[in-house]
């Protein structure tokens, strides 16, 4: 008899540490919000405006550039002589090639810097996040800013806490 109740009492309590062990704790946070908060995005933008700018500015000169021996070559092709004619034509297909590489390649390389200098402002936060989520005992953390999760259970808004590790007002 006591054999069967030191069993049931065995079995009752690791039932009730399964029971326990299957509890989750659910934490969401909008991390578009995040970010646009930390102060690191502010000059990580600031930057990549500059890099873009620097890009445009090149771009509108070889433009100009390019307008201005298509309006010359219109004005004086009547009178070139067609060796003349044929060159003026070819420097302006070469013109737009380059301008079209040059779009290319600067669209290229401002994702690069874009994925440069964005990558250790978003691995910050990440490990602020989860940071919070192991100190805090989360089973899960949600982003509500990328909108997939259609429906949950109440969960807690770890938005401060994190602002907090991370020294955000």
């Amino acid at each position: 008899m006591t054999k069967t109740i030191k069993l049931v009492a065995l079995i009752v309590l690791i039932a009730a540490g399964t029971i326990q062990a299957q509890t989750l704790k659910f934490g969401h946070i909008n991390s578009t919000t995040l970010l646009s908060q930390m102060p690191e995005t502010k000059a990580a933008d600031s930057t990549l405006q500059k890099f873009g700018s620097s890009l445009e500015a090149q771009l509108k000169t070889m433009t100009n550039e390019y307008q201005s021996k298509v309006s010359d070559f219109r004005a004086n092709e009547a009178t070139m002589a067609e060796p003349i004619k044929e060159m003026k034509a070819k420097e302006i297909n070469d013109l737009e090639q380059r301008i079209q590489d040059f779009q290319d390649s600067a669209q290229q390389s401002l994702q690069k810097k874009k994925e440069e200098i964005y990558t250790p402002i978003i691995k910050k936060a990440e490990d602020a996040i989860k940071g919070i989520a192991k100190e805090k005992g989360y089973s899960y953390i949600f982003d509500t800013s990328v909108g997939v999760v259609l429906f949950a259970q109440e969960s807690d808004d770890i938005m401060p806490q994190v602002k907090a590790k991370l020294g955000l007002k």
